[in-house]
């Protein structure tokens, strides 16, 4: 199948070679069909490579017949019943690669690295479907936002996590595309706050209200699934939800809180999906054996279980006061056990969120971090590997978030920390 990039380059050539025919003066006629020849089999060797085996043969065929006519005229270039001919050839050409069916263009654009499993699957799908979808990942920038003296949102910092991207992903400079140019078939996203969060936000021109200029089909998938059941009503009147055209849901029961939630409770019809979570999927399609983990880690968890220690944002805002308490709490019990190691993985906006909502509490926080890494007796992961930390853990302590409800999937235990007790044991 043709990607619609070659097909449109392969009409240019044929509506090429057609000018060159239709001049009046048979001189210049004659001194343009060695390069309409060529064009034409160019263009026969591109579909040749691209197209089925039964489809190129009907082209293979009429583009031959018109390279035989192109010839006869170097012989006699009065002989305007074969230019009527060729011309005839041309247009039938030119009508059947216009209605060729092509390859879908779809692009996918991450912001943050560790929110790519959110996408992962529907990419891999496509990926792997090269007869039918060209694809294309480009990891967009993203800015840290900070709270100033007045109250005002400030840009802190810009990141790209292209290079925090899984290997066996490949992925695109975002300053080497132009979106408008390429107007895919479909883009994909997984942000939906374009300048309504307080913590960060891509680049204005990845905003929702911008993409959904530049491609037939916005799609957004959430880069979280729903805790307990309940979506947030707040999470149906994102501009991302507003402005893509299909929102892909966890299951049925979302789907239909979505659409109540909606503005004005009636959203288009089709909008919203319950196709699964791609979250879901890459944790029931991993093993232990697909990961393994840096030395220093090995000798951490060696003969010991591992408790995969998950802290959240929202636990942090609810609880600000209690946090590092709880922290000191949780180290203390796990630090110099025999039996049990500590993964600790903390969300991966946690700094920036306490830097642009609750700085009062960052520098304690960061230097609690700081110790835990030194002593090097637990696990400190920000990575961008989340499921790596749910497969190879064999419980889970922690907030409640979206990371429970794929732990579930493993069937492990799970246990949810009580910010109201510190200190007992």
């Amino acid at each position: 199948m043709l990607s619609r990039k070659t097909r449109s380059q392969i009409i240019e050539l044929i509506e090429t070679v057609r000018g060159g025919l239709v001049c009046q003066n048979t001189k210049e006629r004659a001194a343009m069909l060695d390069e309409c020849i060529a064009a034409l089999s160019v263009s026969e060797d591109v579909c040749g490579t691209e197209l089925p085996a039964e489809r190129f043969e009907q082209y293979k065929d009429t583009m031959d017949t018109v390279k035989t006519a192109m010839l006869q005229l170097k012989a006699d270039p009065e002989a305007e019943e074969i230019v009527t001919l060729s011309l005839q050839l041309m247009g039938w050409l030119l009508e059947q690669l216009k209605n060729e069916p092509v390859k879908k263009e779809i692009v996918f654009l991450p912001y943050k690295a560790s929110m790519w499993d959110s996408l992962e699957s529907i990419w891999k799908a496509a990926y792997e479907d090269k007869e039918h979808c060209n694809t294309y990942v480009i990891p967009i920038p993203y800015a840290e936002l900070v709270q100033d003296a007045q109250g005002q949102l400030a840009l802190h910092s810009w990141h790209c996590d292209i290079n925090e991207m899984p290997d066996y992903v490949p992925v695109i400079d975002n300053e080497t595309v132009n979106l408008e140019e390429m107007h895919p078939d479909v883009i994909y996203i997984h942000n939906p706050y374009d300048n309504t969060n307080y913590v960060t936000s891509v680049d204005l021109r990845y905003y929702s209200s911008e993409l959904k200029k530049y491609t037939d089909k916005l799609i957004y998938v959430p880069y979280f699934v729903v805790v307990g059941g309940q979506l947030d009503p707040d999470f149906a009147t994102k501009p991302g939800v507003i402005n893509a055209d299909h929102v892909i849901v966890q299951d049925e029961n979302i789907k239909e809180q979505y659409e109540k939630y909606y503005p004005g409770g009636n959203p288009p019809k089709g909008k919203f999906l319950a196709l699964g979570s791609p979250k879901f999927d890459k944790v029931m399609t991993s093993k232990r054996e697909d990961y393994t983990l840096p030395k220093e880690w090995q000798e951490i968890v060696k003969d010991k279980k591992i408790v995969l220690y998950n802290t959240s944002v929202g636990t942090a805002l609810r609880h600000t006061e209690k946090i590092c308490d709880k922290l000191r709490f949780v180290f203390d019990v796990f630090k110099g056990r025999n039996d049990a190691a500590l993964w600790w993985r903390p969300h991966p906006l946690m700094e920036s969120t306490l830097r642009s909502m609750r700085p009062e509490v960052l520098e304690e926080y960061e230097a609690l971090k700081n110790q835990y890494i030194k002593e090097g007796w637990g696990i400190y992961d920000d990575t961008a590997d989340l499921d790596r930390a749910i497969i190879c853990s064999d419980a889970y302590y922690g907030d409640i978030s979206s990371v429970v409800e794929l732990y579930k999937k493993t069937k492990k235990p799970i246990m949810i920390q009580n910010m109201e007790l510190v200190g007992i044991r």
